[in-house]
Protein backbone atom coordinates (compact mmCIF):
# COMPACT_ATOMS: atom_id res chain seq x y z
CA UNK A 1 0.00 0.00 0.00
CA UNK A 2 1.67 3.60 -0.91
CA UNK A 3 1.41 6.37 1.40
CA UNK A 4 -0.84 9.50 0.79
CA UNK A 5 1.25 12.17 0.82
CA UNK A 6 -0.05 15.77 1.99
CA UNK A 7 0.79 18.80 -0.08
CA UNK A 8 2.80 20.30 2.78
CA UNK A 9 4.89 17.07 2.73
CA UNK A 10 5.54 17.95 -1.09
CA UNK A 11 5.79 21.43 -0.68
CA UNK A 12 8.72 23.69 -0.84
CA UNK A 13 7.48 27.06 1.69
CA UNK A 14 8.75 30.69 1.74
CA UNK A 15 9.29 32.66 4.06
CA UNK A 16 8.04 36.10 3.63
CA UNK A 17 8.98 39.22 5.63
CA UNK A 18 6.52 41.57 4.44
CA UNK A 19 8.14 44.64 5.75
CA UNK A 20 11.29 44.23 3.60
CA UNK A 21 9.70 42.15 0.77
CA UNK A 22 8.13 44.46 -1.60
CA UNK A 23 7.18 48.46 -0.96
CA UNK A 24 3.94 49.09 -3.13
CA UNK A 25 3.23 52.33 -2.14
CA UNK A 26 6.79 54.13 -2.17
CA UNK A 27 6.67 54.87 1.83
CA UNK A 28 9.60 52.89 2.48
CA UNK A 29 8.14 50.12 4.27
CA UNK A 30 7.35 46.82 2.54
CA UNK A 31 3.61 46.00 2.32
CA UNK A 32 0.98 43.84 0.72
CA UNK A 33 0.53 45.54 -2.55
CA UNK A 34 4.01 45.04 -2.97
CA UNK A 35 3.74 41.04 -2.62
CA UNK A 36 0.66 41.04 -4.92
CA UNK A 37 2.53 43.23 -7.71
CA UNK A 38 5.57 39.85 -7.34
CA UNK A 39 3.41 37.09 -7.19
CA UNK A 40 4.71 36.28 -10.50
CA UNK A 41 8.19 36.54 -9.44
CA UNK A 42 7.06 33.99 -6.61
CA UNK A 43 5.70 31.51 -9.33
CA UNK A 44 8.93 31.14 -11.36
CA UNK A 45 10.81 30.64 -9.00
CA UNK A 46 8.92 27.31 -8.18
CA UNK A 47 7.71 27.69 -4.84
CA UNK A 48 4.44 25.73 -3.22
CA UNK A 49 3.79 27.95 -0.16
CA UNK A 50 4.39 31.32 1.87
CA UNK A 51 4.65 31.97 5.16
CA UNK A 52 3.94 35.39 5.80
CA UNK A 53 5.70 36.90 9.03
CA UNK A 54 3.21 38.74 10.86
CA UNK A 55 1.17 41.05 8.71
CA UNK A 56 -1.34 41.90 12.02
CA UNK A 57 -2.08 45.55 13.80
CA UNK A 58 1.29 46.26 15.87
CA UNK A 59 3.09 49.03 17.39
CA UNK A 60 6.57 47.61 15.73
CA UNK A 61 8.21 47.39 19.07
CA UNK A 62 9.32 43.75 18.03
CA UNK A 63 8.89 44.41 14.70
CA UNK A 64 5.31 42.76 14.22
CA UNK A 65 5.48 40.05 16.85
CA UNK A 66 3.74 42.52 19.34
CA UNK A 67 0.05 41.79 18.05
CA UNK A 68 -2.53 44.71 18.74
CA UNK A 69 -5.12 42.81 16.85
CA UNK A 70 -5.27 39.27 16.04
CA UNK A 71 -8.59 39.60 12.73
CA UNK A 72 -6.92 42.14 10.73
CA UNK A 73 -4.10 43.92 8.62
CA UNK A 74 -1.24 46.26 9.58
CA UNK A 75 -2.57 49.72 8.00
CA UNK A 76 1.36 49.80 6.98
CA UNK A 77 0.78 46.97 5.18
CA UNK A 78 -2.46 47.77 3.83
CA UNK A 79 -5.96 46.60 4.36
CA UNK A 80 -7.84 42.87 4.62
CA UNK A 81 -9.36 43.30 1.04
CA UNK A 82 -5.24 43.62 0.15
CA UNK A 83 -5.15 40.49 2.36
CA UNK A 84 -7.90 38.96 0.51
CA UNK A 85 -6.32 39.31 -2.87
CA UNK A 86 -3.09 38.35 -2.11
CA UNK A 87 -4.24 35.02 -0.65
CA UNK A 88 -6.67 34.65 -3.78
CA UNK A 89 -3.45 35.39 -6.33
CA UNK A 90 -1.38 33.01 -4.27
CA UNK A 91 -4.50 30.51 -4.99
CA UNK A 92 -4.56 31.28 -8.51
CA UNK A 93 -1.05 30.27 -9.02
CA UNK A 94 -1.42 27.28 -7.08
CA UNK A 95 0.40 28.41 -4.20
CA UNK A 96 -0.60 28.20 -0.42
CA UNK A 97 -0.54 30.40 1.97
CA UNK A 98 0.19 29.91 6.12
CA UNK A 99 0.30 32.58 8.78
CA UNK A 100 2.46 33.83 11.78
CA UNK A 101 0.81 33.04 14.85
CA UNK A 102 2.06 34.49 18.31
CA UNK A 103 -0.10 32.93 20.84
CA UNK A 104 2.06 33.65 24.03
CA UNK A 105 1.68 37.58 24.41
CA UNK A 106 0.14 40.20 22.84
CA UNK A 107 1.11 43.55 22.47
CA UNK A 108 0.91 45.82 25.25
CA UNK A 109 -1.58 48.10 22.54
CA UNK A 110 -4.02 45.22 22.30
CA UNK A 111 -7.33 46.57 23.41
CA UNK A 112 -7.67 43.12 25.71
CA UNK A 113 -4.64 44.53 27.61
CA UNK A 114 -5.94 48.20 27.92
CA UNK A 115 -8.68 46.80 29.11
CA UNK A 116 -6.91 44.58 31.60
CA UNK A 117 -4.95 47.05 32.80
CA UNK A 118 -7.14 49.42 33.64
CA UNK A 119 -8.67 48.35 36.59
CA UNK A 120 -8.21 45.18 39.41
CA UNK A 121 -11.92 44.55 38.64
CA UNK A 122 -11.68 44.48 34.53
CA UNK A 123 -13.32 41.56 33.20
CA UNK A 124 -10.17 41.16 31.24
CA UNK A 125 -8.08 41.62 34.02
CA UNK A 126 -7.39 37.73 34.48
CA UNK A 127 -6.69 37.67 30.66
CA UNK A 128 -3.34 38.35 31.52
CA UNK A 129 -1.16 37.40 34.60
CA UNK A 130 -1.07 40.18 37.45
CA UNK A 131 0.50 39.35 40.66
CA UNK A 132 1.02 41.51 43.99
CA UNK A 133 4.40 42.74 45.13
CA UNK A 134 6.16 41.35 47.41
CA UNK A 135 6.16 43.07 50.88
CA UNK A 136 9.30 45.34 50.12
CA UNK A 137 7.24 46.12 46.91
CA UNK A 138 9.77 43.70 44.66
CA UNK A 139 8.41 41.66 41.67
CA UNK A 140 7.07 38.47 43.02
CA UNK A 141 9.80 36.62 42.05
CA UNK A 142 12.96 36.36 40.47
CA UNK A 143 12.51 35.07 37.47
CA UNK A 144 13.80 37.04 34.03
CA UNK A 145 12.61 38.01 30.47
CA UNK A 146 14.49 35.79 28.08
CA UNK A 147 15.11 39.12 26.56
CA UNK A 148 16.96 40.29 29.81
CA UNK A 149 15.77 42.19 32.96
CA UNK A 150 12.87 41.10 35.64
CA UNK A 151 9.87 39.36 33.77
CA UNK A 152 7.78 41.84 35.73
CA UNK A 153 6.83 45.13 35.15
CA UNK A 154 5.37 47.25 37.56
CA UNK A 155 1.98 49.27 36.37
CA UNK A 156 1.47 51.62 39.19
CA UNK A 157 -2.45 52.76 39.04
CA UNK A 158 -3.38 49.36 39.81
CA UNK A 159 -0.74 48.65 42.03
CA UNK A 160 0.37 45.65 40.25
CA UNK A 161 3.11 43.83 38.40
CA UNK A 162 2.37 41.96 35.08
CA UNK A 163 4.71 39.05 33.39
CA UNK A 164 5.70 39.15 30.05
CA UNK A 165 8.96 36.54 29.19
CA UNK A 166 9.82 38.60 25.88
CA UNK A 167 9.81 42.20 26.22
CA UNK A 168 7.74 44.59 28.48
CA UNK A 169 5.39 45.57 25.75
CA UNK A 170 4.65 42.01 24.99
CA UNK A 171 2.40 41.05 28.08
CA UNK A 172 1.94 37.09 28.45
CA UNK A 173 -1.60 36.14 27.95
CA UNK A 174 -2.89 33.81 30.87
CA UNK A 175 -3.98 30.40 28.80
CA UNK A 176 -5.34 28.92 31.96
CA UNK A 177 -8.15 31.45 31.41
CA UNK A 178 -11.18 29.89 29.26
CA UNK A 179 -11.75 32.93 27.85
CA UNK A 180 -8.29 33.81 26.68
CA UNK A 181 -8.00 30.18 24.58
CA UNK A 182 -11.96 30.77 23.03
CA UNK A 183 -10.77 34.51 21.99
CA UNK A 184 -7.74 32.99 20.02
CA UNK A 185 -9.67 29.80 18.66
CA UNK A 186 -12.02 32.68 17.37
CA UNK A 187 -8.90 34.53 15.62
CA UNK A 188 -7.94 30.86 14.21
CA UNK A 189 -11.38 30.36 12.57
CA UNK A 190 -11.48 33.91 10.95
CA UNK A 191 -7.87 33.54 9.23
CA UNK A 192 -9.15 29.73 8.19
CA UNK A 193 -12.93 30.47 7.09
CA UNK A 194 -10.96 33.24 4.86
CA UNK A 195 -9.30 30.22 3.79
CA UNK A 196 -5.50 30.20 4.80
CA UNK A 197 -3.80 27.12 4.61
CA UNK A 198 -2.51 26.96 8.33
CA UNK A 199 -0.10 28.53 11.08
CA UNK A 200 3.40 28.95 11.76
CA UNK A 201 3.26 28.90 15.37
CA UNK A 202 5.71 31.56 17.33
CA UNK A 203 7.29 30.58 20.47
CA UNK A 204 5.74 27.66 21.23
CA UNK A 205 7.18 26.72 25.17
CA UNK A 206 6.58 29.85 26.81
CA UNK A 207 2.32 29.86 26.65
CA UNK A 208 2.31 28.11 30.03
CA UNK A 209 4.71 29.27 33.23
CA UNK A 210 4.15 27.63 36.97
CA UNK A 211 1.15 29.49 38.18
CA UNK A 212 3.03 28.64 42.04
CA UNK A 213 5.71 31.17 40.78
CA UNK A 214 8.92 29.59 42.78
CA UNK A 215 12.27 31.23 42.54
CA UNK A 216 14.51 29.60 40.17
CA UNK A 217 17.89 28.77 41.68
CA UNK A 218 20.20 29.55 38.77
CA UNK A 219 22.17 32.07 41.15
CA UNK A 220 22.84 34.29 38.28
CA UNK A 221 20.44 36.87 36.33
CA UNK A 222 19.95 36.70 32.51
CA UNK A 223 22.31 39.59 31.74
CA UNK A 224 25.17 38.39 34.21
CA UNK A 225 25.27 34.64 32.69
CA UNK A 226 25.19 36.15 28.93
CA UNK A 227 28.32 38.24 30.38
CA UNK A 228 29.89 35.53 32.08
CA UNK A 229 29.37 33.35 28.74
CA UNK A 230 30.96 35.73 26.95
CA UNK A 231 34.16 36.00 29.27
CA UNK A 232 34.51 32.45 29.83
CA UNK A 233 37.80 30.81 28.60
CA UNK A 234 37.04 27.70 27.67
CA UNK A 235 34.26 25.22 26.64
CA UNK A 236 34.05 23.39 29.89
CA UNK A 237 33.45 26.59 31.34
CA UNK A 238 30.45 27.48 28.86
CA UNK A 239 29.25 23.81 29.43
CA UNK A 240 28.42 24.90 32.85
CA UNK A 241 27.07 28.18 32.31
CA UNK A 242 24.76 26.69 29.76
CA UNK A 243 23.40 24.66 32.30
CA UNK A 244 22.45 27.13 34.00
CA UNK A 245 20.73 28.72 31.47
CA UNK A 246 18.16 26.27 31.69
CA UNK A 247 17.75 26.17 35.40
CA UNK A 248 16.86 29.88 34.68
CA UNK A 249 13.86 29.51 33.00
CA UNK A 250 13.08 26.01 34.22
CA UNK A 251 9.69 27.82 35.71
CA UNK A 252 8.99 29.71 32.63
CA UNK A 253 9.27 27.14 29.75
CA UNK A 254 7.92 23.89 28.22
CA UNK A 255 5.35 23.33 31.00
CA UNK A 256 3.45 20.02 29.94
CA UNK A 257 -0.03 22.12 29.87
CA UNK A 258 1.27 22.87 26.65
CA UNK A 259 0.99 19.62 24.76
CA UNK A 260 -2.54 19.50 25.62
CA UNK A 261 -3.50 23.20 24.54
CA UNK A 262 -1.63 21.86 20.94
CA UNK A 263 -4.03 18.75 20.98
CA UNK A 264 -7.27 21.19 21.01
CA UNK A 265 -5.68 23.38 18.33
CA UNK A 266 -4.79 20.54 16.09
CA UNK A 267 -8.50 19.11 16.49
CA UNK A 268 -9.85 23.04 15.73
CA UNK A 269 -7.82 22.95 12.52
CA UNK A 270 -8.77 19.51 11.15
CA UNK A 271 -11.83 20.58 10.70
CA UNK A 272 -10.71 22.50 8.00
CA UNK A 273 -9.68 20.57 5.28
CA UNK A 274 -5.63 20.26 4.15
CA UNK A 275 -4.53 22.81 6.75
CA UNK A 276 -1.19 22.59 8.22
CA UNK A 277 0.31 23.76 11.86
CA UNK A 278 4.08 23.82 11.62
CA UNK A 279 5.93 24.81 15.20
CA UNK A 280 8.72 27.29 16.00
CA UNK A 281 10.43 24.44 18.14
CA UNK A 282 12.39 21.32 17.53
CA UNK A 283 11.15 19.99 20.79
CA UNK A 284 9.58 16.16 19.86
CA UNK A 285 6.91 15.90 22.00
CA UNK A 286 5.00 18.95 20.34
CA UNK A 287 4.42 15.74 17.52
CA UNK A 288 2.44 13.50 20.38
CA UNK A 289 1.61 10.36 18.54
CA UNK A 290 2.36 12.04 15.06
CA UNK A 291 -1.29 12.60 14.71
CA UNK A 292 -2.70 14.82 17.40
CA UNK A 293 -0.88 17.61 17.85
CA UNK A 294 1.61 19.50 15.48
CA UNK A 295 1.93 18.23 11.91
CA UNK A 296 6.15 19.98 11.11
CA UNK A 297 8.52 20.92 13.46
CA UNK A 298 11.60 22.75 12.95
CA UNK A 299 14.69 20.81 12.63
CA UNK A 300 16.29 23.69 14.31
CA UNK A 301 19.24 20.88 15.49
CA UNK A 302 20.73 20.99 11.74
CA UNK A 303 21.55 24.67 12.33
CA UNK A 304 23.35 24.30 16.00
CA UNK A 305 26.95 24.44 14.13
CA UNK A 306 29.41 26.92 14.34
CA UNK A 307 30.31 27.97 11.43
CA UNK A 308 29.94 26.19 7.37
CA UNK A 309 28.21 22.79 7.57
CA UNK A 310 30.16 19.19 7.45
CA UNK A 311 28.56 15.78 6.32
CA UNK A 312 29.48 14.14 9.49
CA UNK A 313 26.98 16.72 11.85
CA UNK A 314 24.18 16.04 8.96
CA UNK A 315 24.63 12.64 9.56
CA UNK A 316 24.26 12.67 12.88
CA UNK A 317 21.56 14.88 13.15
CA UNK A 318 19.06 13.05 10.41
CA UNK A 319 20.27 9.53 12.53
CA UNK A 320 18.89 11.36 15.54
CA UNK A 321 16.06 13.24 14.56
CA UNK A 322 14.27 10.28 12.34
CA UNK A 323 15.01 7.95 15.18
CA UNK A 324 13.37 10.15 17.63
CA UNK A 325 10.21 11.00 15.16
CA UNK A 326 6.80 8.98 16.63
CA UNK A 327 4.98 7.39 13.35
CA UNK A 328 3.72 9.96 11.06
CA UNK A 329 5.63 12.55 11.82
CA UNK A 330 7.61 15.37 9.28
CA UNK A 331 10.17 17.32 9.70
CA UNK A 332 10.48 20.70 7.99
CA UNK A 333 13.98 21.87 7.33
CA UNK A 334 15.49 25.26 6.86
CA UNK A 335 18.73 26.80 6.51
CA UNK A 336 17.93 30.19 7.96
CA UNK A 337 15.31 32.27 8.96
CA UNK A 338 14.22 36.08 9.96
CA UNK A 339 15.83 35.57 13.29
CA UNK A 340 19.49 33.86 12.63
CA UNK A 341 22.00 35.30 9.68
CA UNK A 342 21.89 35.26 6.64
CA UNK A 343 23.17 31.30 4.98
CA UNK A 344 25.90 33.00 2.74
CA UNK A 345 27.31 34.64 6.05
CA UNK A 346 26.34 31.37 8.01
CA UNK A 347 27.73 28.85 5.77
CA UNK A 348 30.25 30.72 4.60
CA UNK A 349 34.33 30.04 5.22
CA UNK A 350 35.18 33.61 3.39
CA UNK A 351 36.23 32.12 0.11
CA UNK A 352 33.96 29.91 -0.98
CA UNK A 353 30.55 31.42 0.09
CA UNK A 354 28.79 31.40 -3.24
CA UNK A 355 29.93 27.58 -3.88
CA UNK A 356 28.39 26.72 0.17
CA UNK A 357 25.08 28.46 -0.84
CA UNK A 358 24.69 26.39 -3.39
CA UNK A 359 25.45 23.50 -1.39
CA UNK A 360 23.09 25.02 1.67
CA UNK A 361 20.06 24.91 -0.99
CA UNK A 362 20.97 21.38 -2.19
CA UNK A 363 21.08 20.29 1.19
CA UNK A 364 17.52 21.85 2.61
CA UNK A 365 15.78 20.42 -0.45
CA UNK A 366 16.81 16.63 -0.77
CA UNK A 367 16.96 15.74 2.87
CA UNK A 368 13.68 14.19 4.33
CA UNK A 369 11.00 17.08 5.30
CA UNK A 370 9.49 19.92 3.84
CA UNK A 371 12.32 22.61 2.38
CA UNK A 372 11.47 26.08 4.09
CA UNK A 373 13.40 28.87 2.54
CA UNK A 374 14.40 32.68 3.24
CA UNK A 375 13.20 35.84 1.22
CA UNK A 376 16.94 37.31 -0.50
CA UNK A 377 18.69 33.96 -0.01
CA UNK A 378 17.92 33.19 -3.42
CA UNK A 379 20.07 35.89 -4.56
CA UNK A 380 22.74 35.77 -1.55
CA UNK A 381 21.75 38.65 0.16
CA UNK A 382 24.39 38.85 3.26
CA UNK A 383 24.17 40.26 6.68
CA UNK A 384 23.76 43.62 6.91
CA UNK A 385 26.23 45.01 8.96
CA UNK A 386 25.02 48.63 10.43
CA UNK A 387 27.69 50.92 11.32
CA UNK A 388 25.78 53.63 13.49
CA UNK A 389 23.40 51.96 16.61
CA UNK A 390 21.10 54.83 15.61
CA UNK A 391 19.87 52.69 12.50
CA UNK A 392 18.93 49.91 14.25
CA UNK A 393 15.65 49.22 14.34
CA UNK A 394 15.42 45.52 16.14
CA UNK A 395 15.30 46.70 19.64
CA UNK A 396 17.25 43.63 20.64
CA UNK A 397 20.08 44.99 18.88
CA UNK A 398 19.56 48.64 21.60
CA UNK A 399 19.37 46.46 24.31
CA UNK A 400 22.63 44.48 23.39
CA UNK A 401 24.43 47.33 22.71
CA UNK A 402 23.17 49.03 25.91
CA UNK A 403 24.47 46.57 28.02
CA UNK A 404 27.23 46.12 26.80
CA UNK A 405 28.29 49.61 26.47
CA UNK A 406 26.85 50.03 30.02
CA UNK A 407 27.59 46.90 31.99
CA UNK A 408 30.27 45.38 30.42
CA UNK A 409 32.22 48.62 29.86
CA UNK A 410 33.11 47.45 25.96
CA UNK A 411 34.50 50.10 23.78
CA UNK A 412 31.69 51.36 21.82
CA UNK A 413 33.38 49.61 18.38
CA UNK A 414 33.33 46.67 20.04
CA UNK A 415 29.87 46.20 21.57
CA UNK A 416 28.44 47.73 18.11
CA UNK A 417 29.94 44.79 16.67
CA UNK A 418 28.55 42.33 18.82
CA UNK A 419 25.02 44.20 18.68
CA UNK A 420 24.94 43.77 15.22
CA UNK A 421 25.43 40.06 15.52
CA UNK A 422 23.00 39.64 18.70
CA UNK A 423 20.03 41.32 16.63
CA UNK A 424 18.11 40.25 14.18
CA UNK A 425 18.25 43.63 11.36
CA UNK A 426 21.08 41.90 9.51
CA UNK A 427 18.57 39.45 8.03
CA UNK A 428 15.63 41.39 7.61
CA UNK A 429 17.36 44.37 5.33
CA UNK A 430 14.77 45.32 2.26
CA UNK A 431 15.04 42.98 -1.02
CA UNK A 432 17.06 43.61 -3.34
CA UNK A 433 15.00 43.80 -6.91
CA UNK A 434 17.85 45.48 -9.10
CA UNK A 435 20.70 47.53 -9.46
CA UNK A 436 18.98 50.99 -8.90
CA UNK A 437 18.25 53.66 -6.05
CA UNK A 438 17.17 51.43 -2.89
CA UNK A 439 17.88 47.96 -4.76
CA UNK A 440 14.27 49.05 -6.78
CA UNK A 441 12.68 48.20 -3.25
CA UNK A 442 11.33 51.66 -2.99
CA UNK A 443 11.80 54.54 -5.00
CA UNK A 444 14.43 57.14 -5.13
CA UNK A 445 14.32 59.85 -2.51
CA UNK A 446 12.55 57.64 -0.26
CA UNK A 447 14.22 56.81 3.37
CA UNK A 448 13.46 52.36 3.00
CA UNK A 449 12.66 51.65 7.05
CA UNK A 450 16.04 49.80 7.60
CA UNK A 451 18.88 50.12 5.22
CA UNK A 452 19.72 48.37 1.97
CA UNK A 453 22.68 46.65 1.85
CA UNK A 454 25.05 48.44 -0.69
CA UNK A 455 25.62 45.50 -2.41
CA UNK A 456 22.98 45.23 -4.92
CA UNK A 457 25.53 47.24 -6.90
CA UNK A 458 27.59 44.37 -7.32
CA UNK A 459 25.05 41.56 -8.73
CA UNK A 460 23.35 40.90 -5.78
CA UNK A 461 19.39 41.85 -7.01
CA UNK A 462 16.74 39.71 -9.01
CA UNK A 463 17.24 41.83 -12.34
CA UNK A 464 20.92 41.02 -12.85
CA UNK A 465 20.23 37.04 -11.75
CA UNK A 466 17.51 36.81 -13.75
CA UNK A 467 19.42 37.64 -16.70
CA UNK A 468 22.36 35.75 -15.84
CA UNK A 469 22.09 31.65 -16.38
CA UNK A 470 25.11 30.67 -14.21
CA UNK A 471 23.10 33.03 -11.49
CA UNK A 472 22.52 31.44 -7.73
CA UNK A 473 18.65 32.33 -8.42
CA UNK A 474 18.79 30.93 -11.56
CA UNK A 475 20.33 27.55 -9.70
CA UNK A 476 17.63 27.82 -7.13
CA UNK A 477 15.21 27.43 -10.08
CA UNK A 478 16.62 24.65 -11.41
CA UNK A 479 17.20 22.85 -8.02
CA UNK A 480 13.49 23.49 -7.14
CA UNK A 481 12.11 22.45 -10.65
CA UNK A 482 14.12 19.03 -9.80
CA UNK A 483 12.67 18.41 -6.68
CA UNK A 484 9.44 19.23 -8.59
CA UNK A 485 10.37 16.43 -10.89
CA UNK A 486 11.45 13.33 -8.66
CA UNK A 487 8.92 12.86 -6.19
CA UNK A 488 11.98 10.47 -4.17
CA UNK A 489 13.50 13.94 -3.41
CA UNK A 490 10.35 14.98 -1.56
CA UNK A 491 8.32 11.73 -0.93
CA UNK A 492 11.45 8.60 -0.75
CA UNK A 493 12.63 6.93 2.78
CA UNK A 494 15.80 8.33 3.55
CA UNK A 495 18.82 5.92 3.35
CA UNK A 496 22.48 7.30 4.44
CA UNK A 497 25.82 6.24 2.71
CA UNK A 498 29.60 6.64 3.09
CA UNK A 499 29.42 7.23 6.46
CA UNK A 500 32.82 7.77 7.71
CA UNK A 501 33.02 9.96 4.57
CA UNK A 502 35.06 13.72 6.11
CA UNK A 503 34.25 15.45 3.38
CA UNK A 504 31.06 14.23 1.78
CA UNK A 505 27.32 13.80 2.17
CA UNK A 506 26.01 10.75 0.28
CA UNK A 507 22.66 9.27 1.32
CA UNK A 508 19.55 8.10 -1.09
CA UNK A 509 16.23 9.68 -1.29
CA UNK A 510 14.19 5.72 -2.22
CA UNK A 511 10.70 4.69 -2.95
CA UNK A 512 10.58 1.05 -3.18
CA UNK A 513 9.40 0.24 -6.22
CA UNK A 514 9.39 3.22 -8.20
CA UNK A 515 12.53 5.78 -8.02
CA UNK A 516 15.68 5.92 -6.24
CA UNK A 517 17.84 8.62 -5.86
CA UNK A 518 21.22 9.01 -5.27
CA UNK A 519 22.69 12.51 -3.50
CA UNK A 520 26.36 13.16 -3.24
CA UNK A 521 27.49 16.52 -2.02
CA UNK A 522 30.83 17.52 -1.55
CA UNK A 523 31.36 19.90 1.39
CA UNK A 524 35.21 20.55 0.57
CA UNK A 525 37.62 21.99 -1.76
CA UNK A 526 39.31 19.06 -2.61
CA UNK A 527 38.18 16.43 -5.18
CA UNK A 528 37.21 13.08 -4.29
CA UNK A 529 36.95 9.85 -5.67
CA UNK A 530 33.96 7.45 -4.33
CA UNK A 531 32.29 4.26 -5.45
CA UNK A 532 28.54 5.16 -5.17
CA UNK A 533 27.34 1.92 -6.58
CA UNK A 534 25.48 1.79 -3.90
CA UNK A 535 22.74 2.81 -5.78
CA UNK A 536 23.37 0.72 -8.46
CA UNK A 537 26.46 0.12 -11.14
CA UNK A 538 24.79 3.02 -13.35
CA UNK A 539 22.97 6.28 -12.68
CA UNK A 540 21.07 8.55 -15.11
CA UNK A 541 22.35 11.79 -14.23
CA UNK A 542 19.88 14.50 -12.89
CA UNK A 543 22.17 17.48 -11.75
CA UNK A 544 25.93 18.51 -11.52
CA UNK A 545 27.76 21.22 -10.64
CA UNK A 546 30.31 20.26 -13.47
CA UNK A 547 29.91 19.05 -16.69
CA UNK A 548 28.64 15.55 -17.07
CA UNK A 549 27.76 12.44 -19.23
CA UNK A 550 24.00 11.68 -18.60
CA UNK A 551 24.44 7.91 -17.78
CA UNK A 552 27.43 7.69 -15.41
CA UNK A 553 29.10 4.57 -13.90
CA UNK A 554 29.19 4.75 -10.44
CA UNK A 555 31.96 2.32 -9.41
CA UNK A 556 33.97 5.33 -9.61
CA UNK A 557 32.77 8.52 -9.87
CA UNK A 558 34.98 12.15 -9.06
CA UNK A 559 33.81 14.44 -7.22
CA UNK A 560 34.67 18.01 -7.83
CA UNK A 561 34.95 20.39 -4.79
CA UNK A 562 31.72 21.62 -3.85
CA UNK A 563 30.04 19.45 -6.06
CA UNK A 564 26.39 19.05 -5.97
CA UNK A 565 25.58 15.73 -7.73
CA UNK A 566 22.35 13.46 -8.00
CA UNK A 567 21.75 10.33 -10.12
CA UNK A 568 18.74 8.41 -10.76
CA UNK A 569 19.17 4.46 -10.67
CA UNK A 570 19.11 2.56 -13.48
Amino acid sequence: MTHSFKWWQKAVFYQIYPRSFADGNGDGIGDIPGIISRLDYLQDLGVDAIWLSPHYPSPQFDVGYDIADYTNVEPAYGTLADFKQLLEGLHQRGIRLILDLVLNHTSDQHGWFQESRSSRDNPKRDWYIWRDPQPDGSPPNNWDSTFGGSAWEFYPLTGQYYYHFFFKEQPDLNWRNPQVKQAMWDAIRFWLDMGVDGFRLDALGTIYEDPLLPNHTAGMSLVELQSAYIAAQNEEERRALGAQFDILHKYQIELPEVQDLMKELRSLVDQYPDRVLVGETSEIRYYGDGSNQLHMLFNFPLLEIEGPQTPAHVRKNQQQRIAAMPPGAWAANTSGNHDGPRVWDSWGDGKNNAARARLSLAEVLTLKGTPFLYNGEEIGMTNLILQDPALFRDNLSIYAYEKLIGLMRLPAEEALKMAVQYGRDRCRSPLQWRDAPNAGFCPQGVTPWLPVNPNYADGVNVADQEADPDSLLNFYKALLRLRKQNPALSEGDYVPLLEKSKDCLVFLRKIEGAQTVLVALNMSEKEHTLNLDAAGQFGRLLYSTRRRKSILDLKRVKLAPFEIFLTESI
